[in-house]
């Protein structure tokens, strides 16, 4: 088990990282390795003390070089679930589950727009995990709709459970060459159920599925852990960096302007200090 889990990859989430192993507590940054973001698209920054005209890629590469130096651990998936079990938080991510006593979030600014019908036919033939899922689908018909290529591997997995298995692309990426798999050309527009038949609107057609299964490389915080207050669209924090929930602490974009490297540095090394003093006396 983990002193600490920080969910993200960008600066925040490094500094916290770096601070919290100064502070002598096991810690896993967990982030799904995707290089897309503003930051890593940065050719020059020039407003970082002490690294001027670095470029985001490499300010990323040194953060982490001495996250993992100082014995930082670093899983990629995607966080799925987080949930809090007496003093100990089990998180999802992609088909395992970590065990930490703490959380920090450091997620960014992404929040996922959902598909219309996605978030109200949750749990009602739609489903965001195959492992957890996927067994309720056997030899039945299923469609995966993925965003990024980590939904190829749950599509994999399920191709071995289901009778058919569709794979839609909503973002461009590499789909599965499988030929238990059928790429779809279409690209969803909403879901639905009409008179119980639980349907993927793609192409001006209606088709119709047992189970469909979205695949996303982000959460919505609030998803993610329910029952975290939010600010607007930005995780609610004090000047602790915690949460609305115990053991719980936020830093970097996902709390909200200005969306600056300095600040979130800073907020990842106060929500270190906090979750060390908290734990502490736990």
């Amino acid at each position: 088990m983990n002193d600490l889990l920080i969910i993200g990859g960008g600066p925040g989430a490094l500094s916290c990282a770096i601070t919290a192993r100064q502070r002598n507590l096991s810690c896993t940054v967990i982030s799904a390795g995707d290089t897309s973001g503003w930051l890593a698209r940065a050719e020059q920054l020039d407003n970082y003390p002490g690294l001027p005209r670095v470029s985001g890629r490499e300010l990323l590469r040194i953060f982490r070089d001495q996250a993992e130096s100082l014995g930082a651990s670093f899983r990629t998936g995607v966080a799925r679930q987080i949930q809090s079990f007496g003093g100990t938080f089990m998180v999802l991510v992609d088909n395992d589950i970590l065990e930490a006593r703490a959380i920090v979030l450091a997620t960014g600014t992404a929040r996922p727009q959902l598909l219309p019908g996605e978030e109200s036919l949750l749990g009602q033939g739609v489903s965001w995990c195959g492992t957890c899922d996927g067994m309720f689908y056997r030899g039945k018909r299923v469609a995966v709709i993925s965003a990024w290529h980590g939904g190829v591997e749950e599509a994999l997995f399920l191709a071995g459970l289901a009778s058919s298995v569709d794979y839609f692309t909503l973002k461009t990426h590499e789909a599965p060459a499988d030929p238990r798999i059928t790429l779809r050309p279409e690209k969803p527009t909403e879901l639905r159920r009409e008179n119980g038949v639980l349907e993927v609107i793609a192409g001006g057609s209606a088709l119709p599925y047992d189970g469909v299964f979205v695949f996303r490389p982000a959460v919505a915080p609030d998803r993610l852990l329910p029952g975290l207050a939010l600010d607007g669209s930005f995780i609610h924090t004090d000047r602790r960096m915690a949460t609305s929930l115990p053991f719980v602490y936020a830093c970097g974009d996902c709390t909200g302007q200005p969306f600056q490297v300095a600040k979130a540095v800073g907020e990842g090394n106060i929500a270190a200090i906090s979750c060390s003093e908290d734990l502490a006396h736990a």
